[in-house]
């Protein structure tokens, strides 16, 4: 559906038809104002139409309409098409989701198309509103400004894994031996899974981003490659945070399964000393017998059925220490 259809003009909003042809054609006629329409999970027949009266290119209209696109920039002769893939966070569960936003960009317009709920998008249109000598420049604002609303909450977002990461670090070394625990290695290997994921949605952006802050991209004004070279900057720092991070949590998790290998050999060491212990009374008396005239006990009523009570405890107690322990 359309979210949002604005006219803007000197960097400011104005007031023009309810159809966006028409507000197309007005925008086209001023010559210095561009047509902002925003579009959220559209329908292949609403965006068509939209589609056919921006002139978009097939191509781009397509992966739009399908979305799970890696982010890309392409250059078609009525208008540039870039994907961008906003991402979210959610350290309770360690998780981490990325939606879609492709961006068309022509000589008097632009459409954004947003899939999922993450795309600021909204906030970043009232920013710009905010700032009309920002909007002044054209649908080249609107493309940066996304860009780096996008890449600035990468940045948020690979603080929030370092921050996690510290804990899970901590936990997996801990003096205690907590991080002995049977599910360390899992959430490891899930950590690592969301860094993966996190990573397919960042350094894909490194080409489009390099390209916009070089020459000769159609429908961006040169003046603007000092603002796409700092969100570059930005990205590049962060792919180098999400770099970092894949790696510590490799060797995190070759540390622990060092640990767990370790503890395994200690306590093999514990049951091989109990065994030895207990070899030696059963050796005894496996060799020499308990077949004593002097006992007591073997004429007892009650002398088989403790016996049998006493191994059964004997046996359920050793289960639970071993239990207890991490060894079962």
């Amino acid at each position: 559906m359309i979210v949002d259809c604005a006219i803007y003009q000197d960097g400011r909003r104005t007031e023009g038809p309810g159809d966006f042809s028409e507000a197309l054609a007005q925008a086209r006629r001023s010559g210095d104002a561009f047509l902002w329409i925003g579009l959220h999970e559209p329908a292949e027949e609403e965006f068509g139409r939209v589609s056919q009266d921006f002139g978009l290119h097939p191509l781009a209209v397509e992966d739009a309409l399908r979305a799970h696109q890696r982010p890309k920039l392409e250059v078609y002769d009525d208008s540039l098409f870039a994907v961008l893939k906003p991402v979210v966070y959610e350290p309770d569960h360690d998780t981490v989701s990325a939606d879609e936003l492709m961006i068309f960009i022509g000589d008097s317009f632009v459409v954004t198309v947003r899939h999922g709920e993450s795309a600021p998008l909204a906030d970043v249109r009232r920013r710009l509103e905010a700032e009309p000598e920002i909007l002044a420049h054209g649908p080249t604002a609107v493309l940066y400004a996304i860009s780096d609303a996008v890449v600035d909450h990468y940045i948020d977002v690979a603080g929030e894994l370092q921050v996690d990461l510290e804990e899970l670090e901590t936990e997996v070394f801990a003096p205690s031996g907590s991080g002995g625990s049977s599910n360390t290695a899992a959430r490891i290997y899930t950590f690592k899974r969301q860094v993966l994921e996190f990573r397919r949605t960042t350094g894909p952006l490194t080409a489009p981003m390099t390209r916009l802050a070089g020459a000769g991209v159609p429908f961006v004004h040169q003046e603007a490659q000092p603002f796409f070279r700092d969100v570059a900057d930005h990205l590049t720092r962060v792919n180098e945070q999400v770099e970092g991070l894949d790696r510590l949590l490799s060797d995190i998790l070759s540390a622990h399964l060092a640990q767990m290998g370790v503890r395994q050999n200690d306590d093999m060491r514990k049951i091989s000393a109990w065994a030895a212990m207990a070899a030696v009374p059963t050796m005894v008396a496996g060799i020499y017998g308990m077949n004593f005239d002097h006992m007591p006990e073997l004429h007892w009523a009650w002398t088989y059925p403790l016996v049998i009570l006493f191994m059964t405890v004997a046996v359920l107690g050793l289960h639970r220490l071993f239990k207890r322990r991490g060894w079962l």
